[in-house]
């Protein structure tokens, strides 16, 4: 028996006729207004910004932070669910067979819908940041800012919008944990979920780990905490991409560390403890050793 009770919480907030409004698109707008939130807050704060090399000159202005944020909410949609597509659809089916393949990949060529049918299930936190990447990129190269210093603001507040979105995979009874019979266990089963699924409960009946709790926790809060103290007591954001560098390292761990916990449908080649998940964090500890470099290459400003 489940120690911990799962939440009597439906995944549809509000039902407006034939429309549904779902905690899982109100964790993306929270997460992203209270990212934007904090940055145009962080770069009010003019003495986080008096040393070298800003030199009274935030990296931004809040007008910047403003229309780069209509870049982000695109890229991270359409970046997440093509990422999806390509890692687990096509890569990850088209080589290992996954219980959760669903006659993918060939099926993105019977029905192409399926490729941005984000409404059955299926977002990429890496096929996500790559998108964003690259509109970082643009936007800045565009209104000619410093993509380190502006990525060091974004990178800061990520972490937000992966707590809520962790949550909301938690309400939705998704991406459970495996079975285990630890007194941090529950039964991811529900009425709303078995109404969503005619009657079962995908999880099933027995006490699983909230490994979505578990990433909320590392991903959002704790990586949050470490990120604004490296920034407002170390100020580390002196040295452009460090920030940056953190952030990858701190999510590769955290995401690479939690999928052990977690009930993985995607294996990689058979194994029964490494999955997409770990792999996938691999690069990301390549891509923080480069900030890394590049952050501390240089001498500290005076």
């Amino acid at each position: 028996m489940a120690l911990l009770p799962y939440p009597q919480i439906d995944p549809v907030l509000i039902h407006l006729g034939p429309f549904a409004i779902r905690w899982y698109a109100i964790s993306y707008i929270v997460g992203i207004l209270l990212g934007w939130w904090l940055i145009i807050a962080t770069l009010r704060r003019m003495e986080l910004w008096k040393n070298p090399p800003f030199s009274g000159k935030p990296p931004a202005t809040p007008d910047d932070i403003g229309d780069l944020f209509v870049w982000i909410v695109v890229g991270v949609i359409a970046g997440g669910r093509l990422g999806y597509d390509l890692f687990y659809g096509v890569f990850f089916c088209g080589i290992w067979t996954g219980r959760d393949c669903s006659n993918l990949p060939w099926g993105y060529v019977e029905n192409p819908l399926r490729l941005i049918a984000a409404w059955e299930g299926g977002m990429s936190f890496h096929g996500g940041l790559l998108s964003v990447v690259v509109a970082l990129w643009l936007f800045c190269r565009n209104r000619k800012l410093d993509i380190l210093k502006v990525g060091d603001l974004i990178a800061a507040a990520t972490p937000i919008g992966l707590f809520f979105g962790r949550v909301a995979n938690f309400i939705n009874g998704e991406l459970w944990g495996k079975v285990t019979t630890s007194p941090l266990g529950m039964v991811f089963c529900n009425p709303a979920i078995r109404d969503r699924y005619h009657g079962e409960c995908p999880a099933g009946l027995l006490p699983r780990y909230p490994s979505q709790l578990f990433e909320a926790a590392l991903e959002g809060v704790l990586l949050f905490a470490v990120l604004q103290v490296a920034i407002r007591v170390f100020r580390l954001h002196e040295r452009p991409g460090l920030i940056v560098a953190i952030f990858f390292l701190g999510y590769g761990c955290a995401r690479f560390f939690v999928e052990f916990f977690r009930d993985s449908e995607s294996m990689i080649a058979g194994s029964s403890w490494f999955s997409m998940g770990m792999l996938l964090s691999i690069p990301m500890w390549l891509v923080a050793g480069f900030f890394f470099w590049l952050a501390l290459k240089k001498p500290a400003p005076a």
